[in-house]
């Protein structure tokens, strides 16, 4: 399997529907948000099989970090097969 890594650049406010869709397309083993100067805010490590109550947490967290930021990257890393 090979890992393939892509960006996205989103506002705060669109930050939680934008990480809430990437995993909904599934192959996600992380997702990394980075404030616009390039610092990692935080670094969601994502397995197979990861649903619902179990991403609960990291989910308000993303929530709250929205708030906080004007804009910001999306780094997300896949496996493909």
């Amino acid at each position: 399997m090979t890992k393939k890594t892509e960006e996205f650049k989103v506002n705060g406010e669109d930050l939680l529907k934008k990480v809430k869709a990437v995993i909904a397309e599934g192959n996600v083993r992380s997702i990394t948000v980075k404030n616009k100067e390039g610092k990692t805010i935080v670094e969601l490590p994502l397995t197979l099989g990861v649903v619902g109550a179990v991403l609960a947490p990291p989910l308000a967290a993303v929530g709250a970090i929205a708030a906080l930021v004007t804009e910001c990257t999306i780094v997300v890393e896949r496996e493909e097969k």
